[in-house]
């Protein structure tokens, strides 16, 4: 992709414009470094494309590719160069909050996407003990509609299987309530008020949920929905 321009953003954009470029470099400064875990973020990309896009990332000095100690496969790193993105995706991020959420269509919710990122808002030194398990049951998927993120110390797992531990706390709700909690267009307790999510544990987790799982990064507060 090449413009003929010695403007710099044009040179920028022939680097990182592409389709999917900029979602790539997203996940990789959230702290993606696999392989699946970078598609998981990216659920609509092919493998292929992915790993191509990666490909380019490393040749124009924006992402690092290690092999895996003892194991198989790769992993993919910020450079300094990637990660001076950084406040420009998340104004971009902050612009698309403001003027593109009216283009969201029902297709848009995706259960894995949301899922992903409840993972990487979780405050652990927020949480009560050890251990805590948090189930989440979705009412309108099919495929893989129950959820399970369990927090041990600093780990946190996100599981599609029942790991056979005690819940903390179960969360019952659509895809969509849950992703507009997470963007700040609604609140845990207006949305339980509503009818449309149900929140059962101990108290000390399900009266300051979003104390120990935070919206999204390109929330601006004096835009969110605040009770």
């Amino acid at each position: 992709m090449e413009y003929g321009q010695f403007c710099p953003i044009a040179k920028a954009t022939e680097v990182i414009g592409e389709k999917w470029t900029l979602l790539i470099i997203r996940e990789l400064l959230m702290g993606g470094s696999r392989f699946n875990e970078l598609h998981r973020g990216l659920s609509l990309i092919s493998p292929t494309l992915l790993s191509k896009r990666l490909d380019w990332l490393v040749d124009h000095g924006l992402v690092m590719k290690k092999k895996i100690a003892g194991q198989r496969g790769h992993e993919y790193f910020p450079t300094e160069c990637c990660r001076e993105l950084q406040p420009i995706i998340l104004a971009l991020g902050g612009w698309g909050m403001r003027w593109a959420r009216s283009n969201l269509t029902d297709k848009d919710y995706d259960v894995e996407m949301l899922m992903l990122y409840l993972k990487r808002s979780i405050v652990t030194e927020k949480l009560v003990g050890n251990e805590t398990v948090v189930r989440f049951k979705f009412t309108d998927v099919e495929t893989y509609p129950d959820w399970w993120l369990v927090v041990a110390g600093g780990e946190i797992d996100l599981c599609v299987k029942d790991p056979g531990k005690d819940v903390d706390v179960y969360f019952t709700c659509g895809v969509k309530t849950l992703a507009d909690i997470w963007m700040g267009e609604n609140t845990y307790r207006q949305a339980m008020r509503d009818g449309g999510l149900s929140v059962v544990g101990h108290s000390a987790l399900t009266q300051n949920v979003g104390a120990w799982m935070r919206n999204a990064i390109f929330v601006d507060p004096a835009f969110s929905k605040v009770e």
